[in-house]
């Protein structure tokens, strides 16, 4: 049985993407605390896997968990792109008016601001996590309290769902990446067919050397799909850049990063892996 370790405790939107990502196969979910925890696991058990968020469509990107990925030991193996569906869940037997405070974490209330507008009565209080603020509220059979979360969290914990859907945008997604250990990363990815790669490097600190980098993967016809910049800490003014690409052809994507190694500095490859796709309406 695999084990895949998860920022969040059970019903976190982590595990539902665990769970459709490795749907063929029976897994044993860790829960951790935070996300530098996740690696922390992995470092200790090399056998096990790890899943983050990586970015979402409306929040943006995660930026701390760049360098966590950056500086651990582990390289991408793949990808999930999840919609994401909140609900308000109470105690069972209460009604909408009944509830005064909803708590959940700081990006899922930034999702659900329509709602909360429209709801007046309704006090948005911040949390550690979506499922945690459904785990307290039915530990603790709190009353007049609701959890912002999804239907597992709301199910795993005995609530009952008032509101569904109540996110503001319908196409909220989040990219979660799958990490593993660089020596299992490459057992796992062996012979594998991959589209898709993740890199990081730093530039000198002159006029167009980005322009060049990008002419160079427009020039081989690589399809670059993400840029991030990230300052780096004690060199002012100096940026790393990670990115995303995408290609058909492998051997001409290997042929691009030959050709800008000599123009860059600190390179390194997080991960090869399959694309995924991302879900319709």
């Amino acid at each position: 049985m695999k084990k895949v370790a998860i920022q969040g405790v059970s019903g976190a939107f982590h595990e539902i993407a665990a769970r459709n990502y490795f749907k063929q196969e029976e897994i044993e979910i860790m829960s951790c605390e935070t996300f530098k925890d996740v690696f922390g696991v992995i470092k200790k058990d090399p056998s096990t896997l790890g899943i983050i968020a990586i970015e979402n469509t409306i929040a943006g990107s995660l930026l701390p968990n760049y360098n966590l990925l950056k500086e651990s030991n582990c390289n991408i193996i793949g990808e999930y792109k999840l919609r994401i569906e909140h609900n308000l869940a109470v105690i069972k037997g209460q009604k909408l008016e009944d509830i005064t405070e909803v708590y959940s974490h700081p990006i899922a209330l930034r999702q659900c601001e329509y709602f909360l507008d429209t709801h007046k009565h309704l006090k948005a209080v911040e949390s550690s996590d979506t499922a945690i603020s459904a785990k307290t509220i039915a530990e603790g059979k709190i009353m007049n309290c609701g959890a912002i979360c999804s239907a597992l969290a709301a199910e795993k914990y005995g609530l009952e769902i008032l509101a569904s859907g109540i996110e503001t945008n319908k196409r909220n997604l989040t990219r979660f990446l799958i990490v593993a250990d660089s020596w299992r990363a490459e057992e796992i990815m062996k012979n594998k067919n991959v589209n898709k790669s993740s890199v990081v490097f730093t530039l000198p600190h002159e006029e167009g050397s980005l322009a060049k980098i990008l002419c160079i993967l427009s020039f081989y016809r690589i399809n670059l799909t993400k840029i991030q910049s990230l300052p780096i800490i004690g060199r002012e003014w100096e940026y790393q850049f990670y990115i995303n690409l995408t290609f058909d052809d492998y051997h001409r994507y290997c042929q691009s990063l030959d050709a800008i190694r000599p123009l860059i500095k600190d390179f390194k490859i997080l991960g090869e892996y399959v694309e995924a796709e991302t879900p319709k309406q």
